[in-house]
């Protein structure tokens, strides 16, 4: 495979371990240049068009997470974050948001993390609905259990935490429905979804039994 795709595959930057490691020659990589490839700092190679939150988390050695993460993974938020948000368990690097705890192996080809860490690391700094609409869509898109969220956070002091994992209904089936669920809760608006009316099919939401 012609390297610099395989640097596309790769997320679009990768550092020279990685290419040595598939098999590619340090004359394949000194070629590298010529095809349009950048070289920010020594031993990174970013090909045009990466994303930039891809080439921020190998420059600082660190994978994305959290609501960077989101459109990797097809996760539901309303707009990319204003900074990147990266997983790493270093202190060094700056200009991003750090998330220092990462529990499980990270994506197999791109500098992402686990879309478990990614969701957990929403739990804890995103404010509902954005965190329960990526932790919603991660447990319908990509099987993610509630138990494990729930065991992993239950040592989480934050009440915000816990009453974010306690609104987590996969009754949503889009992010509109988990903004709804969050503007019923927040107003004290009782409701039901998904619910059968004889004569007219199933509807979104039921209010107040009505």
């Amino acid at each position: 495979m012609d390297p610099v795709e395989y640097l596309r595959q790769l997320g679009g930057v990768a550092r020279t371990g990685q290419l040595l490691a598939a098999g590619y020659s340090r004359t394949d990589i000194a070629h590298l240049a010529a095809s349009g490839v950048r070289q920010p700092r020594r031993g990174v190679f970013v090909v045009p068009g990466c994303r930039p939150e891809f080439e921020a988390a190998i420059l600082c050695n660190a994978r994305v997470s959290c609501a960077s993460a989101a459109e990797p993974y097809g996760l539901w938020l309303r707009r990319p974050p204003a900074q990147h948000h990266l997983a790493c368990n270093h202190g060094h690097g700056s200009g991003f948001i750090r998330h220092r705890t990462v529990r499980f192996a990270p994506h197999p080809a791109l500098p992402v993390a686990a879309v478990e860490d990614v969701v957990l690391h929403a739990m804890t700094c995103l404010a509902p609905p954005a965190s329960t609409a990526i932790a919603t869509s991660a447990m319908r898109l990509h099987g993610v259990p509630l138990a494990l969220l729930t065991d992993q956070l239950s040592a989480d002091r934050s009440g915000r935490v816990r009453k974010a994992l306690l609104e987590l209904d996969l009754r949503a089936e889009s992010i509109v429905e988990v903004d709804a669920q969050h503007l019923f809760r927040a107003n004290g608006i009782n409701y039901d979804a998904q619910v059968y009316l004889p004569g007219i099919g199933r509807v979104d939401f039921l209010l107040e039994g009505s």
